[in-house]
């Protein structure tokens, strides 16, 4: 049975992080595995549930993060004026990305963080 508890609070570790961490360094990729390692360890129950309850958690961060860079692309893009629609396709594929990226980081922190 799935703890949305531990997955809303690795969900919280992640878009803090993604958005804080992004412009001093830390990156999505760090967000990923601490979000996991957080929601594994509310969850408990070992590696096989740690490692679900942060692959949701890193999942539906991701997701938000690649809206909010989606937005500001988009922003980015208006203020180029008519070069900014090279922008747009790149946009969907790399938010893809990042939300794979993020759900699959999260899920091997969660392992650790079930056997924590």
């Amino acid at each position: 049975m799935t703890n949305w508890r531990a997955v809303g609070i690795g969900f919280l570790v992640h878009v803090i992080l993604g958005i804080i961490g992004a412009p001093i360094g830390i990156g999505p990729l760090a967000a990923g595995i601490f979000s996991g390692v957080a929601a594994g360890y509310v969850a408990g129950g070992g590696i096989g549930n740690g490692a679900w309850h942060g692959l949701l958690a890193g999942s539906i961060g991701g997701i938000v993060l690649a809206i909010v860079l989606g937005i500001a692309v988009g922003i980015i893009g208006l203020g180029l004026g008519p070069i900014g629609g090279l922008f747009g396709g790149s946009v969907l594929v790399i938010g893809l990305v990042i939300a794979i990226v993020s759900g699959l980081e999260s899920a091997l922190g969660g392992a650790l963080g079930g056997l924590l």
